[in-house]
């Protein structure tokens, strides 16, 4: 029978080794107590929440939609940017980078599937959704390959039409269209500027997260404005019932044209690229390496998976914003499990329809001055980017200004394309893919194509010498 080791006199036995420290968890992957970050949630719901109003009102002014259908799409809305939210901050299986991402309609993708919607009609815009999100799937694989050709100048080209279109569509929510009845109604004149007028405001007197919510803030000051004049109708807030469910395909059934999908599937070629720089510019504010290699193709797929299923509930294409960024910088916080806290808080919010019908009954007018100013932010966004393009290269400038001019010309100049058959024309009237389609053809001409020429030509000369 073995006893136990005795440590003889004058030894000192030798000391047990200290368990190893576990490996440091990384800010961006730290679990807070589930109420400071369930408040920080919030907070970035606050910010990102005028992007969806925006986004539905415009949908509705535009197509003339009945209340009650903008009521389901504001749902929709809600429901599946915080689905996205949590596909992109909490990274299931291929899907989401894991960083702190939150996902939201609108922008470019908004004005092409507008476009289609007008051009063929809703069910085929929803179509064209779902075929583009297949699309993504499809190409993501040759994704870098074709990188090369959507660099910065191609992309910051893009992003100021698209921001230059956006603020027009934005001021005529405040407007109303030309020619028809209460086109520059001064009242409502008074009630956007005075929504742009309180945003500024407030981002002149706050500071930290308060300035951050300018625009939010400005967007309840103008609403009050607008309860202050009467011109408000909250009869509709008080209708219906507790629960808001999206409603499936409520346009009827997906209709497919490839064609009529053609401006959105070109346009997801550049907003790939574009989830490529949002990845990066994410990571690096977060202080986290990522190999691009994975965490951008997961990024992407989660902006294709919650595109699909948006496309069945009648939404645009949903994409990856950057804007809450801003947020995780001011605050120090960077938690992923933040942004998916605040997925949580916005499907909340879709499924609540008294606070869906509080929303809808919002002035058009007062989302407009909102709109005017955050897609004002785009088009800042693209000039940035271009001032990045060595624009002081002759070559760059001429690439540039070619693909503004045309890509402009539809949006200055409303039907110069109107003697077109429908088909081309709604490709064409999208100077959005317009601008981008040039930028591209251009770029790989002057960067790609006539290098390659020129070096055939020098090696052909020199062999001629010899």
């Amino acid at each position: 029978m073995s006893s136990p080791r005795q440590t003889l006199p004058g030894t000192e036995q030798p000391p047990a080794p200290e368990p190893l420290d576990p490996a440091p968890v990384h800010p961006v992957d730290e679990s807070r107590p589930w109420g400071r970050i369930l408040l920080f949630g919030i907070q970035h719901v606050l910010v990102m929440a005028a992007t969806p109003i925006s986004a539905i009102f415009l949908m509705s002014a535009t197509l003339r939609l009945d209340a009650g259908l903008t009521v389901d799409l504001l749902s929709a809305a809600f429901v599946l940017s915080g689905a996205g939210s949590l596909v992109q901050s909490l990274g299931p299986w291929k899907f989401g980078p894991r960083l702190p991402f939150v996902m939201l309609p609108g922008g470019a993708p908004l004005i092409l599937f507008l476009a289609i919607a007008e051009q063929h009609g809703l069910r085929t815009a929803s179509g064209a959704v779902i075929l583009t999100a297949l699309f993504i799937f499809v190409v993501l694989p040759l994704f870098s390959r074709l990188l090369a050709f959507f660099p910065a100048l191609v992309i910051g080209t893009m992003i100021v039409i698209v921001g230059i279109n956006l603020v027009k569509v934005g001021a005529v929510l405040v407007t109303g269209r030309p020619g028809t009845p209460g086109f520059a109604d001064p009242t409502n004149l008074m009630l956007g500027m005075a929504t742009i007028g309180f945003t500024v405001a407030f981002y002149l007197l706050f500071t930290g997260i308060l300035r951050q919510l300018a625009v939010m803030l400005g967007l309840l000051a103008g609403t009050a404005l607008a309860a202050l004049l009467g011109h408000m109708d909250l009869s509709r807030a008080a209708e219906g019932g507790l629960v808001s469910l999206p409603q499936l395909m409520p346009f009827g059934s997906p209709q497919f044209n490839l064609l009529a999908a053609l401006p959105l599937m070109l346009y997801s070629l550049a907003s790939m690229a574009e989830a490529t720089g949002q990845t990066v510019i994410n990571a690096e504010a977060v202080g986290k390496d990522i190999d691009r290699r994975t965490a951008v193709p997961k990024t992407i797929r989660g902006d294709a998976l919650t595109s699909l299923a948006g496309g069945f509930v009648g939404l645009p294409l949903m994409v990856t914003s950057g804007e809450n960024i801003g947020i995780v910088r001011v605050t120090g916080v960077r938690s992923r499990y933040v942004t998916a806290a605040a997925g949580v808080v916005l499907i909340a919010i879709g499924f609540l329809a008294p606070v869906i019908r509080a929303i809808s009954v919002i002035p058009s007018a007062v989302i407009g001055g909102t709109a005017m100013v955050v897609f004002a932010v785009i088009t800042v966004l693209g000039v940035q980017m271009l001032g990045r393009s060595d624009l002081d290269s002759h070559t760059h400038t001429f690439v540039c200004a070619v693909a503004l001019a045309l890509g402009l010309l539809p949006i200055l100049i409303p039907g110069v394309y109107a003697g077109f058959s429908p088909n081309l024309r709604i490709l064409l009237e999208s100077g959005v893919a317009v601008g981008a389609c040039v930028a591209a053809v251009l770029n790989i001409l002057f960067h790609h194509v006539r290098p390659g020429i020129a070096a055939r030509l020098t090696a052909h000369r020199t062999e001629s010498d010899r």
